[in-house]
């Protein structure tokens, strides 16, 4: 329990508190030593003082030491430490030749409890170098775009200006830009911008100016012709420390003036709190933070259109290191176990390590550091100290403290004493011991501890047994190596010391491997056979004899050869040329032979290749279990050419991958995706035009990618959140995460990569990286690829990633189309169509159609008009009379605009023009001029209007025929009704006959309904006179000129309360002479005394019973195209009593289109008016109707 705080001590508490609660945390008591100001960075000028400040905390006395760059720092004169603790330099000295004061500073307190060491601080002198770059002299177009770029190296980053004819240029008109970078751009020239320029370099201390350059300027032409834009200037990949400014550069120039604009591959918003525009399109980030990081894209857009190029650059933001996990201080028992664990992170990775007392602390028996972690084990007093861990990079250091208490407990047993070891076999130790003399009846287990002797850092095992027993046999060792071992006593109060250390030696064995072989030929007779040693861990002894085995492939005879252990090459001679030798070899100890290599193969040269390439020198090496690195030299004294390099690799047993070609300048090659343990077979050799040269083979094995000793270490979690993007139409933007495990080493990745559906291994592409994101080039366009990644840190890999498939943009178009046609179709209307670009993996997602009259096209004014990738056509409207008109075609993508076609011309003559020159001109590509200078279009052909046309004209008769069906059943079953006639007409009265006429009637008119039907009367035309005078059995119809009244202009209620009581009777009309009587049998009942009018008898009736049953439908939709030019001047028959209420029909009944009277298409037809009653009137004919639905 910690004590009671006295009163007067709770300000003072306070006081100490506050500084600490920015670094690490711990155990925080007064007696625990901080410091409350460490050491900072700094720059100074020559013969200038310094301070470097130090402040520790903690329970004095505190004594206060300063090293420079690990060592100790002696006082003098001019170096003095101050009271409380900060180095002053009075005098900073620098000079070439001599001692100088840079170099990295740190401060060590020492107080009674421990000490701790500082950060380091970095004191570095102003300099300045020479210009390493300086601005060229340039000639430019007037209204054109110049830049200069000057490049100069100073501590502290100098500040650079320009002059212009040696006086300073001032930048604060818009068309000019001076970049922090050294860069000056200037847009729009003049002739006032020629002259002479020069960059001024300065810094606190110093002052430089490049050598000038002139600017000239050069008259610019009267006319500018369009022409896509280009980035002169692209930005550069940028790797900058926290807090910095960064400059990305993007110049571009076209006509008309491309647009510039940013934006982030990963599709992330730019931080516009600190980034802005500078100038014409540079990007300015500010204070650079992490999340800034990233792969920058400069757009240059033509305005208006889709013309646009693009360049990028990676942006890498440095950080220096940061903990994320601290160590906690620990209070441990004598004997016990201790582990801190210190996590921190950075970019670059941290590098971690840890200190004790200040001092670096390296690996032992007791106290081992995996990856971030501290551990010490049989803890001792002298372990009581405070520990430091240690994280830096190139950005910075920081260190965290935590302190260990060992503390002390009595009674604890001896330790185990007369511990002696006997070698068993080359892999088993016998141990023994004797029990401790002091409390061994206390003892309840024993531990048994051994590790390797030879070698840092090795690691330490521990075996626990009983109390009944002193002796133990380990049999896990490794053969030909010396262990040391100790033993300790357990009781439950605590463990013993460690008794005192034993080393022994295990034998020797035979080697576990053979040796790697290399094959090469320096003549057609020949093979040098060379091989590396064996490792030590697969060796197991010492080597003392070779045994080289070689035959012809063909034969079985084997010819063996032995060597001395200490040689690593042999000449095999007297060889067949052009032919395949098998060779292996075994190695030996003084145990005996181990095992062989397998047949490794290598064919001699051809006795006639005198000029081939001799074999280069090859170099095999595993980067890790799954690649290895493939180097090669060539002979420089070979005469041979060289055109280049052929690769095979295969695994042993397995087929052979490959040729592999690479370019002569290549001397590196990495082979990936290998499966770990395996042995690898690979041979290269020189070609040229003439033939393949000598080649050489070598055989290497991958590592196990498990950790020494085979311990089931599981693998690390792959790599997730795959992510690919297009870049371009050969390239691929991957990006992916770090898993969240525990590490701070370098991890490195493999990316694969192949085309989906991919049959042959052998094209799988394997690329290595330590970032998690890479940008794969050389792919094909348009082409679906699929990637995974999996990581490798020490000796383990993981995993692959789940698979991400991704497709690549398609090439933009490389001609331009095909078959432009354009046609004039109307006074001012022509009719432009092409065909798509000439090959299959063309894809097109818009055409841009440029077109103008000769005039405009030569004031660069042309008319823009965009269609989609799947139309290959185009109408050019309000065209010009009497102008000749200039028109080509482009396709573009989502990557960019193909070239422009060949202009085509079309002449649009005057109207006034003889009829023969009125006619369509069409105009093609191949009778098109060519006008240097332009990009060019496509077009199609008509046969999409033809088509078009035709599918439509289907589709309205195929409706009109629909129409008429259902017309017509619907008229069949509808009954007629009569309308009364004009006054110029003697009306026709009607009676209500009698029961017995009306009945024998109506069967008369029955039986003879076929024979009556087709002596109906007719109407006839006057088509004589040429008037349209038409006249029916009754004589000629008199016209109306009233206004028509349409039935979509009258009462819909009035209209809706008409078609709920309509009756559908079927009715058999019938002629007689005598008094004109019109009856009508209904099979429903209708009210007494209900009138109706009945449009016109016979004729009229029957020749238009489709209509009338939909004229009312034809006035809505306009569609029926005809109508009546009749009125109530017309021949009717009065109406009589009826038992068939007024239906819609006989309301818009009275047409007389079926009258053989031509109609102009598109008229509607028009409703005659309705009487409702009318007085019957003698007359000398009577129509009688059944209830068939036909006159008679």
């Amino acid at each position: 329990m910690a004590p009671p705080v006295r009163p007067g001590m709770l300000p003072l508490l306070l006081l100490l508190l506050l500084p600490p609660l920015g670094s690490v945390p711990g155990v925080w008591s007064f007696n625990e030593l901080f410091f409350m100001k460490e050491p900072q960075d700094t720059t100074v000028t020559r013969k200038d003082p310094v301070f470097l400040d130090c402040q520790a905390h903690g329970e004095g006395p505190i004594k206060v030491t300063w090293l420079k760059n690990g060592a100790k720092l002696s006082e003098n004169k001019r170096i003095q430490v101050l009271s409380n603790g900060s180095l002053y330099i009075s005098e900073v000295e620098g000079r070439r030749g001599e001692p100088t004061d840079e170099g990295f500073y740190q401060c060590l307190a020492v107080n009674k409890y421990g000490a701790i060491l500082s950060q380091k601080a970095h004191l570095t002198l102003s300099t300045i170098s020479a210009f390493e770059v300086h601005p060229v002299s340039t000639e430019v177009h007037e209204g054109g775009v110049a830049r200069f770029s000057c490049k100069i190296s100073s501590t502290p980053p100098a500040v650079i200006t320009w002059e212009f004819n040696r006086t300073a240029l001032p930048i604060t008109m818009d068309r000019v830009t001076a970049l922090p970078s050294g860069v000056l751009q200037i847009y729009d020239a003049s002739p006032e911008d020629a002259g002479n320029y020069r960059c001024v370099a300065a810094t606190v201390a110093h002052k430089r100016k490049s050598m000038e350059a002139s600017l000239t300027i050069v008259p610019a032409n009267e006319t500018r012709s369009f022409y896509m834009p280009t980035i002169i200037a692209s930005p550069q990949n940028v790797t900058a420390s926290l807090h910095q400014t960064v400059v990305l550069e993007c110049m571009a120039t076209g006509y008309p003036k491309p647009i510039i604009s940013w934006s982030r591959l990963d599709h992330k918003s730019i931080d516009v709190f600190n980034t802005r525009v500078l100038g014409n399109g540079n990007l300015i980030i500010s204070d650079v933070k992490l999340q800034h990081a990233g792969v920058y894209v400069c757009r240059a857009t033509t305005p208006g259109t889709r013309n646009f190029t693009v360049a990028m650059a990676t942006l890498t933001v440095l950080a220096p290191p940061s903990f994320v996990e601290w160590p906690e201080s620990l209070t441990r028992p004598r004997a016990g176990t201790a582990r801190f664990v210190c996590q921190a992170e950075g970019i670059p990775s941290p590098k971690m390590s840890w200190l004790k007392n200040g001092r670096r602390i390296h690996s032992n028996g007791r106290i081992k550091m995996y990856n971030s972690k501290l551990v010490i084990n049989q803890i001792i007093p002298e372990d009581d100290a405070i520990y430091q861990c240690m994280a830096e990079n190139s950005q910075g250091s920081v260190l965290s403290r935590a302190r260990l208490t060992v503390v002390m407990s009595e009674d604890r047993p001896s330790a185990p004493y007369n511990v002696h070891a006997e070698t068993m076999s080359s892999s088993a130790i016998l141990l023994a011991w004797e029990r401790p003399l002091y409390n061994s009846d206390k003892v309840i287990a024993y531990s048994v501890h051994y590790m390797k002797a030879e070698g840092l850092n090795n690691e330490e095992y521990q075996v626990v047994l009983g109390n009944d027993t002193t002796h133990y046999i380990i049999d896990d060792l490794e053969p030909d190596s010396n262990y040391t071992f100790y033993i300790v006593a357990y009781m439950p109060m605590g463990a013993s010391q460690m008794s005192d250390h034993v080393t022994q030696n295990t034998l020797e064995d035979v080697p576990l491997r053979p040796p790697e072989i290399s094959l090469t030929s320096r003549s057609p007779t020949d093979i040098l056979v060379s091989w590396l040693p064996i490792p030590a861990k697969y060796r197991r002894g010492q080597v003392v004899l070779y045994r080289l085995s070689f035959r012809l492939s063909a034969e079985n005879s084997i010819q063996v050869v032995e060597l001395p252990g200490t040689v690593y090459e042999y000449l095999l001679e007297g060889l067949k040329p052009d032919s395949v030798y098998l060779v292996r070899i075994t190695a030996a100890t003084r145990v005996g032979l181990g095992e062989s290599s397998v047949w490794t193969s290598h064919r001699t040269p051809k006795a006639t290749s005198v000029k081939a390439p001799k074999s280069p020198e090859l170099h095999l090496e595993p980067l890790n279990c799954t690649t290895i690195s493939v180097r090669w030299l060539q002979d420089t004294e070979d005469p041979a050419t060289i055109r280049g390099y052929k690769l095979f690799y295969k695994e042993e047993g397995q087929q052979e991958h490959g040729p592999i070609f690479l370019d002569t300048g290549d001397l590196l090659y990495t082979l990936s995706g290998l499966d770990p343990r395996r042995k690898y077979h690979v041979r290269l050799l020189a070609y040229n035009d003439m033939e393949d040269g000598y080649q050489a083979d070598q055989t290497v094995s991958t590592p196990g990618c498990v950790s020494v000793r085979d311990r089931m270490v599981p693998p690390p979690p792959p790599p997730h959140h795959l992510y690919a993007k297009a870049n371009t139409s050969s390239s691929i933007f991957l990006h992916w995460r770090r898993p969240a495990f525990t590490t701070a080493q370098v991890i490195n990745y493999t990316i694969r990569c192949n085309p989906v559906g991919l049959q042959n291994a052998s094209l799988v592409l394997y690329l290595q990286t330590s970032e998690t994101h890479m940008l794969v080039q050389g792919l094909e366009p348009n082409t679906k690829y699929e990637f995974a990644v999996r990581l490798h840190v020490d000796q383990l890999s993981s995993p692959w990633s789940p698979v991400v498939y991704h497709s690549t943009l398609p090439e933009a178009p490389t001609g331009p189309p095909v078959g432009v046609k354009v046609t004039l179709i109307e006074d001012d209307t022509a009719l432009v169509s092409w065909k798509p670009p000439d090959g299959p993996e063309t894809v097109v997602t818009r055409y841009t159609i440029l077109y103008a009259s000769r005039k405009a096209w030569i004031a660069g004014e042309w008319q823009v008009l965009h269609r989609e990738g799947a139309i290959t056509m185009a109408l050019l409207e309000n065209l010009v009379a009497g102008n000749v008109y200039i028109v080509k075609i482009s396709a573009s993508n989502e990557v960019g605009e193909g070239p422009f076609s060949n202009s085509v011309e079309l002449a649009v003559l005057p109207k006034d023009a003889s009829e023969s020159n009125q006619r369509p001109k069409r105009l093609d590509s191949s009778d098109a001029k060519v006008y240097s200078g332009y990009y060019h279009l496509d077009q199609k052909s008509m046969t999409g209007i033809a088509v078009g046309v035709g599918i439509a004209l289907t589709c309205i008769l195929i409706c009109v025929l629909i129409l008429i069906y259902r017309s017509k059943a619907r008229k069949s079953s509808a009954s007629k009704t009569a309308q009364s006639g004009t006054q110029s007409l003697s009306r026709a009265s009607a009676s209500v006959a009698v029961g017995s006429d009306m009945g024998k009637n109506l069967e008369r008119a029955t039986e003879n309904e076929e024979s009556l039907v087709p002596m109906m009367p007719r109407s006839f035309i006057d088509a004589k006179g040429g008037t349209d005078l038409i006249i029916n059995s009754y004589g000629p119809i008199i016209k109306n000129n009233t206004k028509k009244k349409w039935l979509f202009f009258q009462d819909t209620k009035k209209i809706k309360v008409e078609q709920t009581q309509r009756r559908f009777t079927q009715a058999v009309c019938f002629y007689q002479p005598g008094p004109t009587v019109l009856s009508s049998n209904a099979d429903s009942p209708g009210s007494p005394g209900q009138t109706t009018s009945f449009p016109r008898p016979f004729g009229a009736t029957m020749l238009d019973t489709e209509h009338s049953a939909n004229s009312e439908s034809s006035h809505e939709t306009g569609d029926s195209g005809r109508f009546s030019h009749e009125s109530n001047d017309e021949i009717h028959l009065s109406s009589v009593v009826s038992s068939t209420p007024p239906t819609s029909n006989s309301l818009a009944g009275g047409d007389s289109d079926g009258d053989a009277a031509p109609k102009k298409h598109g008229d509607s037809a028009q409703p005659l008016p309705v009487e409702q009653t009318s007085a019957p009137q003698p007359t000398s004919a009577v129509l009688r109707c059944a209830a068939e639905g036909f006159p008679v």
